[in-house]
């Protein structure tokens, strides 16, 4: 049997219970389960007390009212949309296993049926299955993989598709990069030349850092930000294996802790399986109202 979801533990919190400190407890505790850190689980639960205090509030709409107010402070939602007839490069991030390379071929058919023209660079060189899988995605989308040999240099690779995205007037190149945190200091290094080439190739305003993470992995998720972050900056965040149905506050942590938006939000394995992050309905899954 999978795991009870926030909004299951919610509905059991409210059966005949009064919101006193107990309440207060087992709330703290859902969240953290929820994938919501402690830090942050501790603060809006000790908020949220003071607020039912001062306000006289205790029947189950009106504390979860409150309780949804905070939540929705913390997610971000942000949109990306590359302009026409401009290089745009949108740099995927992520650790290996997080679904990044399906991301980006779920990306490049997103902005294709809007009628944008895309290309997508294998800048994963040192994974050999990486260019594979890209090359395997960019053919059955139409889409066109530039990609070099195995053990190449990644950044090369983004500078030949972007003079590609150039020559035919202006498209979206959409970057596979590596991810072997057990390497940091030379992904770290990597990355940060890959960043100074994407930067310098795409037009004013249309390079951006999408950071694809796992939904279910919680606060791992929140670590795994503040490396990327760190190395390059994070425009965006793609949460891949999301199930409303699951823990899933991790939208919520990654907000509140380090102020990221969240772009595209990835519920199943096929192409299609992708769409913008929309803060209210996440929430609203999350308190399953």
């Amino acid at each position: 049997m999978g795991k009870i979801s926030f909004a299951e533990k919610l509905k059991n919190l409210f059966g005949g219970k009064s919101t006193d400190d107990d309440f207060f407890d087992e709330l703290t505790d859902a969240l953290v389960e929820g994938d919501i850190g402690a830090k942050i689980a501790f603060e809006m639960t000790d908020a949220l007390a003071k607020t039912c205090r001062e306000k006289h509030i205790r029947e189950e709409a009106a504390v979860v009212a409150e309780l949804k107010s905070m939540l929705r402070s913390y997610a971000k939602e942000i949109r990306f949309e590359p302009e026409p007839e401009k290089v745009s490069i949108f740099m995927m991030l992520g650790v290996n296993g997080v679904g990044k390379t399906t991301t980006a071929a779920k990306l490049a058919r997103y902005y294709t049926q809007q009628g944008k023209p895309v290309l997508m660079a294998a800048a994963d060189t040192f994974r050999a299955a990486a260019e594979e899988q890209l090359e395997m995605h960019g053919s059955r989308l139409g889409v066109r993989v530039v990609s070099h040999q195995h053990g190449g240099d990644p950044s090369a690779v983004v500078f030949d598709a972007a003079s590609a995205a150039k020559a035919q007037g202006g498209a979206l190149v959409i970057a596979d990069t590596a991810g072997r945190l057990h390497n940091k200091e030379n992904l770290v290094r990597e990355l940060q030349k890959i960043d100074r080439i994407a930067a310098q190739k795409a037009d004013a305003g249309c390079y951006k850092k999408l950071l694809v993470i796992d939904a279910t992995t919680g606060q791992n998720a929140v670590r795994q930000a503040e490396v990327f972050h760190e190395a390059v900056g994070v425009d965006g965040v793609v949460l891949t294996k999301y199930d409303s149905t699951a823990r899933g506050g991790v939208a919520f942590s990654i907000g509140r802790e380090m102020g990221l938006p969240v772009a595209f939000v990835c519920t199943g394995e096929g192409y299609d399986d992708i769409q913008p992050f929309d803060a209210e309905s996440y929430t609203d899954e999350f308190l399953g109202r």
